[in-house]
C-alpha cells in the first residue's frame, strides 16, 4: 500500500514545492537568490528524483534547519562546550545521541560529523594510523572515495587492499575477501558500499577481521534508512563502528553521525572534536533529533519496506525492459543496471533520461571500464507513489534511453505523474 507522504509545509511555491514560511524575506531582500531556490523547488516538484543518495525531509526537518540554531557556535560536547549560551544546543543534542542509540541499539553515538565523509575520516582518525592498511571494497566495484580514492584522503594516508565481487553473480566474493585480509593483514575492514543492491554478511566479516585481529568498519550510509525501519540488517552488533549518512532512506538532514561501543566512545568523540572538525552545525544536529524521532515510528518501518518492495518491482520492470540488472535484483532501495544491451552507454542513457524528467547518476560496474546506471527508490516513496507508479516508471525509463518518441512527450508523462504524487502535497 502507499506509504502516506511528509504533511504539507505552511506554503508552497507556485511550482507546488516547499517553501518556508518567511519566504517572502528572502524574495523582498535578494530576488535573485530567490529565483533559484524557486527554480529548485520547481526542479523537485516536475522531475523523478531516482538518484539513490537523495530523498525529501519532512517539513519538520527543514523548519528545524531554519531554526536559530544555525546561530549558536558550540564546539565541544553537551556540558563541555567551549562557547557560552550552549544551554539549548546541548539539549538539541543530548535528544539527538539518546534518540541515535535507542533507534539502532548502539552504546554510544557522535551526531556531530557534517557527512558521511568525514564520519569516516573520524573513524579512521580513531582507529587507525597514516600507512596502515585497510581492505575495503575496490572503487570499480562499488566502492566509495573514502575507501581509497587517490585523490581523496583516504587513498593518501593509507594503505588501501580492494576486494571485488563475483564475475557471474556480481555478489561480494567472500573468500577472496578472507584470503586477501590473510595476505595483507589490515588494521582495518570496510564494509559497505554506494552501488551493491544486496546485504553485506556483516557475521563474515567479523569474522574474518577477528581472525586477522582487524577493526570491522561498517559504511552505512546508504541502507541506514531501512536498518532504522527493520528493513535491512544491522551491523552494530558486529561493527567496531559504524559510520552513517543522515539523509538518503533515513530522510533526515544532510549529514553524518558515526555508532560505536562505549570502549571507543572517547577515541571516537576526539576524533571527531578536535581533530577532523570544529564546532557543530547545531540547527543540522536539531534536524537529525527530529529525523531519528520520525523514524522510530511505526510508519517509518512501513516506508522502509515500502522502499524495498518498490526497488524489486523496477528492477524487475527494467530487466523487462532489457538491461542488465546487477545481481540479478536488490535487496535494498539500490538498483544498478546495464545499458548496454540496449545499445547504449551509461552516460548517454543518463543524457537521455535527464532529458526525459528523470534524473539519476552513472556508476561503476564490476566488469570493464562501461558505467552503469544506479537508482534508488527512496524519493519516489516518500512522494506516496505504489507499485504501479513504480512499474510505469520502468516502462518511461525504457522509452526513453531507446529514444521511443520524442523527450517532450515523455517528460509530460513523467511530470504527470509527479504532479500525482508531488513531494510536499498542498
Amino acid at each position: 500500500m502507499p506509504v502516506t507522504p511528509p504533511a504539507a509545509p505552511p506554503d508552497v511555491s507556485p511550482a507546488g514545492a516547499a517553501m518556508p514560511q518567511d519566504f517572502d524575506a528572502l524574495l523582498h531582500q535578494d530576488p535573485e537568490v530567490a529565483g533559484i531556490l524557486l527554480a529548485e523547488s520547481g526542479r523537485q516538484s516536475s522531475t523523478l528524483q531516482l538518484i539513490a543518495a537523495e530523498n525529501f525531509t519532512s517539513p519538520a526537518v527543514l523548519a528545524a534547519l531554519g531554526s536559530p540554531l544555525a546561530n549558536k557556535y558550540a564546539e565541544g560536547y553537551p556540558g563541555a562546550r567551549h562557547h557560552g549560551g550552549c544551554e539549548q544546543a546541548d539539549a538539541a543534542e543530548r535528544v539527538a545521541v539518546r534518540r541515535a542509540t535507542t533507534l539502532f541499539g548502539a552504546e554510544h553515538a557522535n551526531v556531530q560529523p557534517h557527512s558521511g565523509s568525514s564520519a569516516v575520516l573520524a573513524a579512521y582518525a580513531a582507529l587507525l594510523r597514516p600507512g596502515d592498511t585497510v581492505l575495503a571494497m575496490g572503487l570499480a566495484y562499488g566502492g566509495h572515495l573514502t575507501h581509497g580514492a587517490p585523490g581523496n584522503f583516504s587513498g593518501r594516508w593509507f594503505e588501501f587492499a580492494g576486494y571485488g565481487v563475483d564475475p557471474d553473480s556480481g555478489l561480494i566474493d567472500y573468500a577472496q575477501v578472507r584470503a586477501l585480509a590473510r595476505a595483507r593483514r589490515p588494521k582495518a575492514i570496510v564494509c559497505g558500499s554506494i552501488s551493491y543492491p544486496r546485504h553485506p554478511d556483516y557475521e563474515t566479516f567479523r569474522e574474518i577481521a577477528d581472525e586477522v585481529g582487524a577493526y570491522l568498519i561498517a559504511d552505512t550510509a546508504h541502507p541506514m534508512g531501512l536498518i532504522a525501519g527493520g528493513a535491512a540488517p544491522s551491523p552494530v552488533p558486529y561493527a567496531d563502528v559504524v559510520c552513517a549518512t543522515t539523509h538518503k532512506v533515513l530522510r533526515g538532514p544532510r549529514g553524518g553521525m558515526i555508532l560505536c561501543g562505549a570502549e571507543l566512545a572517547e577515541r571516537i568523540d576526539r576524533a571527531v572534536f578536535p581533530f577532523t572538525q570544529g564546532g557543530a552545525q547545531m540547527h543540522t544536529v536539531a534536524a537529525k533529533a527530529v529525523a531519528f524521532g520520525e523514524a522510530a515510528a511505526p510508519a517509518f518501518a512501513v516506508y522502509a519496506h515500502q522502499v524495498v518492495a518498490h526497488a524489486r518491482v523496477l528492477a524487475a520492470g527494467l530487466e523487462a525492459e532489457g538491461f542488465e540488472v546487477a545481481t540479478d535484483g536488490t535487496d535494498t532501495h539500490l538498483v544498478v543496471v546495464d545499458p548496454a544491451p540496449l545499445g547504449v552507454d551509461g552516460r548517454t542513457a543518463r543524457d537521455r533520461l535527464m532529458a526525459a524528467g528523470m534524473v539519476l547518476d552513472t556508476c561503476a560496474l564490476p566488469y570493464g571500464d562501461a558505467r552503469g546506471l544506479r537508482l534508488g527508490t527512496a524519493a519516489l516513496t516518500t512522494q506516496g507513489m505504489d507499485e504501479a507508479d513504480v512499474a510505469r516508471v520502468a516502462v518511461l525509463f525504457g522509452a526513453a534511453v531507446r529514444e521511443r518518441g520524442d523527450a517532450g512527450r515523455l517528460r509530460s508523462e513523467v511530470r504527470e505523474l509527479v504532479e500525482r504524487n508531488p513531494p510536499y502535497p498542498g
